[in-house]
């Protein structure tokens, strides 16, 4: 059974940093990519980061572009969100995802239950 359980949400104020991390097991992930998508209230589910197995392709929202960064642990079977100089508008429940290949888009294989990010004023 698949499972990618994430963890390191929670309360921070805007400007402040998060990392989230991700565990998946069940299955080697090796030639999937992995990564994050986020749903805020009210809106659509929406990406927000994916890396490659090898960790050489790595793509980025615009609006996280140069604030977040993803990284992976093949060995651990880990993807972790660095989140910097966190935005009002990062607030959401972010989600983990892992799809066969090197994108994540546009829908992945599997996903995380979702750990929610509140950043306050």
């Amino acid at each position: 059974q698949v499972q990618l359980v994430e963890s390191g949400g929670g309360l921070v104020q805007a400007g402040g940093s998060l990392r989230l991390s991700c565990q998946a097991s069940g299955r080697t992930f090796s030639n999937h990519a992995m990564g994050w998508f986020r749903q805020a209230p009210g809106k659509e589910r929406e990406f927000v980061a994916s890396t490659s197995w090898s960790g050489n392709v790595r793509y980025y929202s615009d609006s996280v572009k140069g604030r977040f960064t993803i990284s992976r642990d093949n060995v651990k079977n880990t993807v972790s969100l660095q989140m910097n100089s966190l935005k009002l508008e990062d607030t959401a429940v972010y989600y983990c995802a892992a799809k066969s290949g090197v994108f994540l888009t546009p829908t992945p294989e599997y996903w995380g239950q979702g750990t929610q990010v509140t950043v306050s004023s």
